[in-house]
């Protein structure tokens, strides 16, 4: 009986990052280490407001990122240019974080097809592997994610 019961919680423990993993292709473990460069300007805490990582608040908040809305952190001043961009239809996933973070001011260029776009964020993280690290890091402790039916026809 015994051997039962850890087979179930071995089994359970191996399966809860399956949705993180199906939303990010780096390493999350890696990703916490390198977050610390991030820590400057952005705090993860939950929605009850208990902080996954104490940080700054120059920064939006980063818990739940993985499919918000870039601009809708509600009581976060934004540049014009994020909000603009995030009304335009960016959310964020692994492609568009990544891309942001390696240069937000040419990022948001591109995104909006507009060369006076602006960030706030000043910092980049142009490492790719270490911006997927992240990402996977703040997929990793947010909210848990919804396969969406493409996914769950992929893990079928």
């Amino acid at each position: 009986m015994n051997m039962r019961i850890a087979s179930i919680f071995a089994i359970c423990l191996g399966a809860t990052p399956l949705w993180a993993e199906s939303h990010a292709s780096g390493d999350a473990e890696a990703g916490e280490k390198v977050f610390r460069k991030c820590k400057s300007c952005h705090m993860i805490s939950d929605d009850e407001g208990n902080d996954i990582q104490k940080g700054g608040r120059t920064g939006p908040n980063l818990y739940g990122i993985y499919d918000r809305v870039a601009g809708s952190v509600e009581d976060y001043r934004y540049g014009d240019s994020i909000v603009e961009a995030g009304e335009a239809g960016l959310a964020w996933n692994e492609e568009n974080f990544t891309g942001y973070v390696a240069d937000p001011k040419g990022f948001l260029a591109s995104y909006l097809d507009q060369t006076r776009a602006k960030s706030k964020m000043s910092y980049r993280l142009k490492d790719e592997d270490d911006a997927k690290d992240v990402w996977a890091y703040l997929v990793s402790v947010g909210p848990e994610v919804e396969m969406d039916a493409e996914e769950e026809k992929a893990t079928e």
